[in-house]
């Protein structure tokens, strides 16, 4: 495989390959933490509105669609990676994406505030919100407030986080429900 690419692991899409544009701290969840995460999330993908703020390659997403869930909004300030994101959709028939070129903060405060329009519909919360921000960035902390703040997860959602390994994370309220370590990569589901 070479190096801008990523395979999907398992459901409807397994074995395809999403392409995508290379970044600055692009990051790509590896396969064996994909599969951590969606052994814990299980059956409750199924039917899932999931929300992927930070998308960068999509990996995250797209494996959630490809087992089941009911719909993707994807969220990235990147051109190149919105529009690898919208080619990759296409490319799987992804007709329940929807891909915003937008500052994942500044699409928290919206979708909190107003709500915002997926396939003609408003939507103010997602089931399943996957939240990987460059490392070094410091948005984790930024994110992880404004979902403390709003209705934007739903009240039995979870959040899944990435954060370097030592970094100190601060919850804010959130508790961990699950756990785990790959490398220099910390990864978690949280819930209120």
């Amino acid at each position: 495989m070479t190096r801008n690419q990523v395979r999907i692991i398992g459901g409807l899409w397994k074995g395809r390959k999403l392409r995508f544009a290379a970044g600055a701290g692009l990051r790509p969840t590896p396969a064996r933490v994909r599969e951590t995460l969606f052994n814990w999330l299980g059956p409750g993908i199924e039917g899932a509105d999931c929300l992927d703020l930070f998308a960068g390659s999509g990996a995250l997403g797209f494996e959630a669609l490809s087992r089941g869930a009911r719909s993707l909004t994807s969220v990235d300030n990147d051109r190149r990676a919105a529009e690898s994101l919208r080619g990759n959709g296409a490319q799987l028939g992804a007709v329940r994406l929807t891909v915003r070129k937008q500052g994942v903060l500044a699409f928290l405060r919206q979708a909190a505030r107003d709500g915002v329009f997926i396939h003609g519909e408003p939507v103010r919360n997602w089931d399943c919100i996957f939240l990987d921000p460059p490392f070094a960035s410091g948005l984790l902390a930024q994110a992880l407030a404004l979902l403390g703040e709003g209705t934007v997860l739903k009240p039995d959602g979870r959040v899944y986080f990435e954060s370097r390994r030592n970094a100190p994370l601060d919850l804010q309220g959130w508790q961990i429900d699950r756990e785990g370590h790959a490398g220099d990569c910390r990864f978690g589901l949280l819930r209120r």
